[in-house]
């Protein structure tokens, strides 16, 4: 199974045969921006004909019904309850730390205003309404002021316990149509800054989003398809479902070959078009190689040795991310040939 398959060649299952659910991450995955990444939307469609499919998203500045009509526009079947937010998963949180009914300082959008309210807290934008609490979630227009009330709010007070603060996900940058910007996780550095102490994180790669979706589609037998190794891939591994990174998005070749164990995906694929194409199984031979199709890679002590480069990259790339995974050594210990993470799907 996955990158690391049984002890012979050839090709196992598609990473979706099998699966009850398949959790889809949005940016990088689904779209760059407004636009899709192109394929992403049919092969989708057709997974969903064997598996429910839902879509799991750090974003917090859309609510689940924008987000749901953007998929509908692009051409997906997918209502507001296909879709788990990190919003969803952080007023959970908020239900289980203040008592409903509260008022709650917001730093985000209308993706955390509508699950607060939903959910029965009062929202405010100040710290002088005396807030409970404080939800920092990511959306364009916050800027200084927000996080200013925010750091306000959350500023010690002789006789106070701290505020509790909760935030939706941890993402340092967020993918757009003209690069890579600041994220939630940028945002809420600033306010780390200010008053020196960190919030409790509700998004991937924590796993009350996770077990949100799990509650919510009944079942645990998931896998997880995303880009970026630190949301997606991590949080995948701490739910303890198995994950498949795609290369359209943030993490690329580079970033795979130096993923911590945490990080380590079960599936690498270029596109969406091989969710449901049989997966190369990875071998390892006598002189400790790890093939995979054509492409052969050995650890030579703290060098990595490219034996056969075979014919297809993504192949080498696999094969080489198995041997330097394998062997437990740090990457920053490693001598790597540059060939192995060459960016071939940029």
């Amino acid at each position: 199974m996955g990158i690391f398959g049984k002890r012979h060649g050839g090709f196992g299952p598609a990473p979706v045969t099998g699966r009850d659910l398949l959790l889809a991450d949005l940016d990088g995955v689904v779209y760059r921006g407004p636009e899709a990444i192109p394929g992403a939307v049919e092969q989708l469609n057709l997974a969903s004909e064997s598996a429910r499919l839902a879509y799991i998203t750090n974003n917090a500045s859309r609510t689940d019904e924008t987000v749901a009509a953007h998929l509908r526009s692009l051409g997906l079947r997918a209502a507001a309850s296909d879709v788990v937010t990190s919003p969803q998963a952080a007023v959970a949180l908020l239900a289980e730390t203040v008592p409903v009914g509260s008022t709650v300082l917001v730093v985000g959008g209308d993706g955390l205003i509508d699950e607060l309210h939903k959910a029965g807290f009062v929202s405010t934008r100040s710290a002088e309404d005396d807030p409970a609490a404080v939800v920092q979630g990511f959306a364009p227009e916050v800027g200084w002021t927000h996080l200013a009330e925010a750091a306000f709010a959350l500023a010690e007070q002789p006789g106070r316990d701290p505020l509790p603060w909760i935030a939706t996900n941890t993402d340092w940058t967020i993918p757009v149509a003209r690069g890579l910007a600041p994220g939630n996780g940028t945002l809420v550095s600033a306010v780390h800054t200010a008053v020196q102490r960190l919030p409790v994180f509700a998004g991937k790669p924590e796993t009350p989003i996770f077990e949100a979706a799990f509650a919510r589609f009944g079942t645990r037998d998931a896998l997880m398809i995303g880009d970026r190794l630190d949301t997606d891939i991590k949080g995948a591994r701490a739910a303890g479902i198995p994950a498949l990174h795609v290369l359209t998005g943030v993490d690329r070749p580079k970033q795979l070959v130096a993923a911590s164990r945490d990080m380590q995906p079960d599936y690498i694929v270029a596109t969406l078009a091989e969710l449901g194409e049989p997966y190369p199984r990875t071998t390892f031979g006598k002189d400790g190689a790890a093939q995979v199709g054509a492409a052969r890679v050995r650890m030579d002590g703290h060098v990595v040795t490219v034996v056969q480069e075979g014919e297809a990259p993504l192949d080498l790339l696999r094969a080489g991310c198995a041997a330097i995974w394998a062997s437990g050594l740090a990457i920053y210990g490693l001598k790597v040939p540059e060939i192995l993470y060459e960016d071939h799907w940029g």
